[in-house]
């Protein structure tokens, strides 16, 4: 067992919580190139990476870091943005949660992904992710114990 103190504050907040809350996120913006199989429903990207990013595609509440999918088709393409808002030294953690997402179907197959700039459109959206308030972010329980895991 670990010696090492939590602290809380009168809330009853642990301080890693209090500092996620209070702390400047920058947004960022990760995009995507994708062939989608015949069927495939494109927002099934999104919520996928959602799902990755949040525990559910559906869910009440804040996210660990606030995001929004976009998706738009091409002749024979699919461009997926997900604008995200998140500390500085969270960023990569985030891609690599984006990464994982995107190369977790096989309903689709990534040609390209890379970091990209906000545009001009995505700007107003990006303010009001930064205004978002999160959730702290908690450690997945075993298999075991998170019930229904098979």
């Amino acid at each position: 067992m670990s010696s090492r103190r939590t602290l809380r504050s009168p809330l009853g907040l642990c301080r890693t919580a209090l500092d996620r809350m209070t702390v400047n996120r920058t947004p960022y913006v990760h995009e995507a190139v994708i062939s989608l199989a015949v069927g495939t429903d494109p927002q099934a990207v999104g919520a996928a990476v959602t799902t990755e990013l949040c525990g559910a595609a559906e869910h009440d509440g804040p996210c660990p870091w606030p995001h929004n999918n976009a998706i738009e088709r091409g002749e024979g393409v699919t461009v997926f943005r997900i604008v995200f808002v998140a500390p500085s030294g969270e960023e990569r953690e985030v891609r690599r949660h984006i990464r994982s997402a995107l190369r977790s179907s096989d309903q689709w197959v990534v040609i390209s992904d890379r970091s990209s700039s906000p545009k001009r459109s995505e700007r107003t959206l990006a303010g009001r992710l930064e205004r978002t308030p999160t959730q702290p972010i908690h450690a997945s329980p075993p298999r075991d114990q998170a019930g229904g895991g098979g």
